[in-house]
């Protein structure tokens, strides 16, 4: 079924057995699509899928932060009377579920971390270099559109600030706080998100296990879905 919650494009499948919800959140840039045979799979179980701000059918959001993502999840489980739940969320939506992970205690049952973002990142003599340049440019008020990452040039100016606060917003302190059973599966060859990340987040989250899948990058459940089908089934049936 369809549902409207304001401004956000939610799918939701419920089976009355009791049993714990799958929530899907996917990346940035991208929408809920993106778990299409990965929710066939559990045609037997009660899911919920949802269009991010302003990606998918959703509508645009206006001055949020990361923690406003977060806080707009939790008050959707609530307001569909979710109980107890599982968080599966990749890269950008990793950031969401591991603040509602931490915030949600008594409800969340497993956490699935996807090339999950959220780690601050290792500063290269380059990416050094790239920061220096660009405070110069803005001090001497030259044109900056050069700078930032593809997915930042595509943004509108209020997506650019929205954008700019949730990727340099780090989650280290938000990780301690998960006490969920978790799984963390990163791509070997991912590259937005490295592999020194996952295993940052497998140590600061104690009872988390990581698998790193051969072959597959940022997107590891759509390069290699069988295999990644294989460790996320595993897992929460376990």
């Amino acid at each position: 079924m369809n549902y409207c919650f304001s401004n956000v494009n939610i799918k939701f499948n419920f089976v009355d057995n009791g049993g714990v919800v799958n929530i899907f959140l996917h990346g940035w840039g991208r929408d809920l699509n993106d778990f299409e045979d990965i929710i066939k799979t559990k045609n037997n179980t009660s899911w919920l899928a949802l269009d991010f701000p302003p990606f998918g059918k959703s509508g645009q959001p206006f001055d949020w932060n990361i923690y406003t993502y977060a806080n707009m999840l939790i008050s959707l489980i609530r307001h569909l009377k979710i109980e107890k739940f599982n968080l599966i969320g990749h890269s950008f939506g990793g950031r969401v579920a591991i603040i509602v992970a931490g915030m949600e205690k008594d409800k969340i049952n497993k956490l699935v971390l996807i090339d999950s973002a959220g780690m601050k990142p290792k500063r290269s003599i380059r990416r050094k270099f790239k920061i220096f340049k660009y405070k110069v440019y803005k001090k001497l008020k030259l044109n900056l559109e050069k700078f930032g990452s593809n997915d930042y040039k595509k943004l509108n100016n209020n997506m650019k600030k929205i954008f700019s606060n949730v990727v340099s917003t780090y989650l280290e302190e938000n990780a301690k706080l998960v006490k969920a059973k978790t799984l963390i599966v990163f791509g070997k060859n991912d590259t937005e998100t490295p592999i020194y990340m996952a295993k940052r987040l497998n140590k600061i989250i104690e009872n988390s296990k990581l698998e790193i899948i051969e072959n597959a990058g940022h997107f590891c459940f759509l390069d290699r879905k069988i295999k990644f089908c294989e460790i996320l089934n595993e897992f929460l049936e376990d």
